[in-house]
């Protein structure tokens, strides 16, 4: 058996050894190995190069025996892909791996975390401004909204007042004329003014011209006359008899001295007042205002649809709001139109009116929705572009992972084989046992023990009985298996720790027994004998009948005279075990007259 172990060198680069080959009789082990290593670069430099760092190793295994290859037999090439398993590897045991994936994870999940926040909390910036825009513009409706009311009231005090004079008298019902006709020039928001005679005919008006008809089906003028005071009442929008237009009208009884009903008197507010005002407001170009009396009928909504007004909205969510608080925001399925909407409600201080300003909350949100888009595909891009690089980062290191994992298994391999190589050249091949070199090795090294420790050592040679006429008679074969039964025999009797069993040649066993004195030996000899002839392998040319075996042993005791040498105690013991075959075979000889001392 040689070893030869060649190393090939780059200039610059230190080199594994490229080709190692063992060779004994029976296998030869070749492994070549070409990898470079440089000098530790920075990581950034290995991104993208997966394909060369994998070409600069290459590993090759060839096992040749005698035998076919094993099934398990490697051979990779430069382009072979990583295996999976290995691939994984990093995975799972990087502790760079672990801090890249962690590190990434935390910084995408801040990227994230902290775009979410931030698109959340301008969603709820631009919530509350709209909301206070929206309140300002409610408060600004009702505020409008008092002043023509108030306007209209005080108009219609003035207007019932002088119509508690006797209107027969001469003149007095063209001066109240003139004085409806001054109130209505003076006062925008007014629509006209009205008075009416308990029986419901027109006594005066603020028209310039004198119309015939009577409006005591009116509800306004059916609720003065049923109900005394001086309280003023706000009816349901109608359309006005003399003018065609919708209308708000705001009546007040006139009673005489002596309480009884003398008739109405009316000041109306005309709607299209407040759709000029309300169509000129800022709130988006799908932005409502609603003004509803408190019963929730509808007396203008923006847009502006003349089948709303009068319509009964006291079912709808507005005024379901309203009835909780007097005044509020919140986003409501409008029951109009079914648009999502964030409205700001609130009740009038004097009067009996609602009002609702809104703004859908898809108009309304729009602008934050254009920069939540790009906050957020910029948040997903940055993290993609973590993730990526993190992924090439990760699949690189576990290439890198991969490769030393394969040279390492490769040298673990090489060394498995290695310790395999070793028994096989210290093993005899059909017994199992250690061979004529080994035992060689062995006895020098315990001899040497011996004298150091000055302990005993006892040397067993043992001969199979006439094993040439049993070759003869059976043929080599089956010479082989007796061979391999004795030495069975031997393994099952040497068991201590320290002991060996060896094949010396041929039919010629030796065991070596450290620590074993004459009588030990003896014991051990005469058991492996008694086993041997147990085996019962028929042999004809034997007294017997049997297999046999003959025993010489020497012992080694401290105290002698001079040093031994392995040649000194075989030979002791081979004139033992010729003894025992002069003396008819199939038997332990020991003679301690013989025995060499040790010093």
């Amino acid at each position: 058996m040689f070893v030869e172990l060649a190393a090939r060198g780059a200039a610059g680069n230190a080199t594994l050894p490229d080709r190692a080959r063992f060779q004994s009789p029976n296998v030869v082990i070749e492994r070549k190995f070409h990898c470079v290593h440089t000098p530790p670069a920075p990581w950034w430099h290995n991104l993208g190069n997966a394909h060369a760092a994998a070409s600069q190793r290459t590993f090759f295994l060839s096992l040749h025996t005698d035998q076919p290859p094993p099934a398990h037999h490697v051979d990779n090439h430069p382009d072979d892909h990583l295996d999976s398993r290995t691939g994984r590897l990093g995975a799972s045991r990087h502790p760079v791996i672990r801090l890249v994936i962690l590190t990434t994870t935390l910084a995408c999940s801040l990227l994230i975390g902290f775009s979410a926040w931030f698109i959340w909390s301008a969603r709820q910036t631009q919530i509350h401004q709209a909301d206070v825009a929206i309140s300002n513009v409610a408060r600004m409706v009702g505020a409008q909204v008092e002043s023509a009311m108030k306007a209209a009231t005080i108009a219609l005090a003035d207007v019932a007042e002088r119509a508690r004079y006797d209107t027969a008298e001469p003149g007095a019902r063209e001066r109240l004329q003139r004085h409806l006709a001054e109130l209505d020039r003076t006062t925008p928001e007014l629509h006209g003014l009205f008075v009416y005679g308990a029986d419901g005919s027109w006594l005066a008006t603020s028209l310039d011209r004198q119309v015939d008809g009577n409006n005591y089906d009116r509800a306004y003028f059916q609720h003065h006359r049923r109900q005394a005071g001086s309280a003023v009442h706000v009816g349901a929008p109608v359309k006005s008899r003399s003018t065609g237009v919708w209308i708000i009208p705001v009546s007040r009884g006139i009673y005489r001295a002596d309480g009884t009903f003398a008739g109405v008197a009316l000041v109306t507010l005309q709607i299209n007042f407040f759709e000029r005002i309300y169509d000129e407001l800022d709130i988006g170009r799908t932005g409502t205002v609603l003004l509803m009396l408190s019963d929730g009928t509808v007396v203008y909504r923006r847009p502006f649809d003349e089948k709303l007004i009068g319509t009964d909205l006291s079912k709808g969510n507005i005024f379901k709001e309203l009835q909780k608080t007097r005044a509020g925001s919140a986003f409501l399925h409008a029951r109009v139109d079914k648009v999502v909407r964030l409205y700001s409600f609130r009740h009038l201080d004097t009067f009996p009116f609602l009002v609702a300003v809104g703004r859908t909350k898809d108009e309304l949100l729009s602008s934050w929705l254009r920069s939540s888009i790009l906050i957020g595909s910029a948040a997903v891009l940055i993290s993609a572009v973590f993730i990526l690089f993190a992924n090439r980062l990760v699949r690189q290191i576990r290439i890198r992972d991969a490769l030393d994992h394969r040279l390492r298994m490769y040298s673990e391999e090489l060394e498995s084989h290695n310790v395999g190589l070793r028994v096989l050249a210290h093993t005899d091949k059909l017994t199992g046992l250690a061979n004529r070199r080994r035992f060689d090795e062995l006895l020098e090294l315990e001899l040497k023990r011996a004298q150091r420790g000055r302990t005993p050592i006892s040397l067993l040679l043992l001969d199979l009985d006439y094993f040439k006429q049993f070759n003869d008679s059976y043929g080599h074969l089956a010479g082989d298996a007796c061979l391999q039964r004795a030495a069975s025999v031997l393994s099952g009797q040497v068991a201590r720790a320290g002991d060996v069993a060896a094949r010396y040649g041929g039919e010629e066993f030796a065991v070596i027994m450290p620590n074993t004195d004459q009588a030990g030996a003896f014991a051990v000899a005469e058991r492996i004998r008694a086993g041997i002839q147990a085996l019962r392998i028929p042999h004809r040319h034997s007294p017997a009948q049997v297999v046999t075996a003959s025993f010489g042993v020497a012992t080694l005791q401290p105290g002698g005279d001079g040093p031994v040498t392995a040649g000194d105690i075989i030979e002791c013991a081979d004139r033992h075990l010729y003894s025992a075959k002069q003396n008819g075979r199939n038997q332990v000889s020991t003679g301690t007259h013989d025995d060499a001392t040790l010093p």
